[in-house]
């Protein structure tokens, strides 16, 4: 059975990653590009799934902890007999992908296991392995199956048993045993190589952290959300993961299992501010090239999500051979979800390029004049019904939400034209948003008991997603409405403190009911409060929401108060992007970027 997803820490290097458990497995590796099929599957399944494990031979207690500033996870390992520590990492992409373990002794004397089970395609196809001779070290063996080739070196000795690869050796103080697995031929396997790779990694991250410009008082949980977000950048094309993971489940036991390896369009906003606002400008320029090429093309056809490279997705199929995380079924790879509707992506694209704009990240005519084709989609369909933010498969509605972003999309619109002279038609689009905004207050308001905007027009559920409308400046957070909304809120969607995204109790959505709190519903609470100046209770929760965070500092997607414990795919890109903005919004020392965009 796997670990919690809370008991688990990530490596990267910038185009995968593996999550690693505080026993020394890494239980999940999509090798070469996060959106491969992972070779280690055993997170979602059982260890012959795959998994490459290294830990003492007897019992053992471990803490755990990121070299300060770095991507470097280091956990130390104690025993009876003595004290180990193990340091993880994987060196920035260059010619190769490796995955560098170094077991070193800090105490006495300690009896190790080390077992390497490679499984590609998900788990299930065991690879063609051999030992490769002449070789340095003692250990050296090469997997090859299809169109993989992976290479393991050490000094240790290596044998084959039950389609694993094994070692028994013993570490004592002072001593050091690396362990490379690298993708793809790679002849330079001297042991020293790994503490060269170690130290180049090291200075790598510590000079990204350097050039983050934030000065407040969460520098610590701020500096490891913004390492994340990069871990989860795919370097050559800028483009930013949602996750890492596939099917991790939002309610243990649940079918609310879905592949995050994509990028999302909707994150594009809030991503883009708080990246600028952490001083990170060329991070914040590639993703805006990241997607803008991925729109490009005819309006009718933009998808919710794209792969990192900007491909489309049309696909989604069900691994029907792993057992799922905790029996959590089924085991999803793709997503459906990338070919439905969702008008609210129109929005979040048109104000990411405005911020864009207004950052000084220069546009192309390319990017111009997608905004004007977009909008003149846009133009057409507004007033659709569409499957929503929640990418619900219980058909359409006409969602409150979707409705809000397309009046953000023609409100960004026009204010490119007044600020930017950009191309456009004035006054139709400002004519268009203002029809947008009375339809919105006129059809998405419950004026009755409930007094709050509701999840679709007609409906009298509720839906986190209101939260954001004091956030996109369409009305103030002042505003009568916007403070019933919030007390509705308050009063009937949340559990055990925080924020559910909406009660799968009551509404209909295609999915058996059951999940746990978004923990990014709950950041937007945060914002909210901030912006109606009711900062004890902004600070309060999100106090508490930091505490959820796991011993390293990652938040998965959602939390299960009851058990709690971590839920969803992890680490998720929207969970920190939300502590961030949260953060920047608190800090006493930077101007707010939520009182920013409400005001746009």
């Amino acid at each position: 059975m796997s670990e919690k997803i809370e008991d688990y820490g990530v490596i990267g290097d910038l185009e995968t990653m593996a999550l690693v458990s505080r026993r020394g497995t890494i239980a999940w590796l999509c090798w070469p590009r996060f959106d491969s099929p992972a070779c280690f599957a055993s997170l979602l399944g059982s260890a012959e799934n795959g998994h490459w494990t290294i830990a003492p031979a007897a019992r053992f207690t471990t803490t755990r902890r990121y070299r300060p500033h770095t991507l470097i996870l280091e956990t130390t390992f104690k025993t009876k007999t003595g004290t180990v520590l193990i340091t993880d990492f994987m060196p920035p992409r260059q010619q190769h992908s490796q995955v560098i373990r170094i077991v070193r002794g800090i105490r006495g004397e300690v009896k190790m296991n080390m077992e390497l089970a490679l499984r590609f395609d998900y788990g299930r196809v065991v690879p063609w392995v051999s030992r490769s001779r002449p070789d340095h070290a003692k250990g050296l063996w090469t997997a090859l199956c299809g169109p993989h080739e992976l290479s393991l070196a050490t000094p240790v000795e290596l044998i084959g048993k039950d389609l694993t690869t094994v070692s028994e050796f013993t570490v004592t103080k002072g001593q050091t045993i690396p362990f490379v697995l690298t993708y793809g031929r790679w002849r330079k396997r001297k042991p020293q190589l790994a503490k060269t790779a170690l130290a180049s990694t090291e200075k790598f991250w510590k000079e990204w952290c350097a050039r983050s410009t934030y000065k407040g008082e969460w520098k610590e949980q701020v500096e490891r959300s913004l390492v994340t977000l990069k871990s989860l950048t795919f370097a050559p094309t800028g483009g930013i993961l949602a996750a890492p993971t596939s099917s991790l489940p939002e309610w243990i036991g649940g079918k609310r299992n879905w592949d995050y390896r994509f990028c999302w369009l909707r994150d594009s906003t809030f991503l883009l501010l708080c990246l600028l606002e952490a001083g990170y400008a060329a991070e914040a320029s590639a993703w805006r090239k990241w997607l803008v090429r991925a729109v490009a093309g005819s309006p009718e056809l933009v998808q919710i999500m794209y792969t990192i490279t900007g491909k489309r997705i049309h696909h989604e199929w069900i691994a029907d051979w792993l057992s799922g995380y905790e029996n959590s079924k089924p085991v999803r790879v793709g997503n459906a979800a990338a070919n439905q509707v969702q008008l609210d992506i129109y929005g979040e694209v048109m104000d990411a390029l405005y911020h864009a704009r207004r950052a000084g990240i220069r546009g192309s005519t390319v990017g111009s004049n997608l905004e004007v084709v977009l909008l003149d989609h846009l133009e057409k369909v507004w007033d659709k019904p569409d499957d929503g933010i929640w990418e619900v498969r219980s058909g359409g509605q006409n969602y409150t939400y979707s409705k809000m972003m397309a009046w953000v999309a023609f409100d960004r619109g026009v204010k490119m034209i007044e600020e930017f002279q950009t191309k456009g038609p004035l006054e139709r689009w400002r004519k268009i948003r203002d029809t947008i905004h009375a339809d919105v207050c006129a059809k998405g308001f419950h004026r009755g008991k409930l007094n709050a905007f509701t999840q679709a027009y007609g409906s009298r559920e509720l839906d986190a997603s209101m939260l954001l409308m004091p956030l996109v400046g369409f009305l103030p957070a002042d505003d009568a409405r916007v403070i019933s909304t919030v007390a509705a809120i308050e009063k009937r969607l949340m559990k055990g403190g925080f924020v559910l995204r909406y009660d799968t109790e009551t509404t209909p959505d295609g999915l058996p009911a059951g999940e746990g709190v978004f923990l990014a519903c709950s950041f937007w609470l945060v914002d909210v409060y901030h912006l109606q100046g009711r900062e004890r209770e902004a600070q309060r929760l999100f106090k508490r929401l930091l505490s959820l965070a796991n011993d390293l500092g990652l938040l998965s997607e959602e939390y299960d108060p009851r058990r709690k414990r971590l839920l969803g795919n992890f680490p998720q890109a929207f969970s920190h992007i939300g502590l961030l903005n949260s953060a920047f919004n608190l800090s006493q020392t930077m101007s707010s970027p939520a009182k920013k965009r409400a005001k746009t």
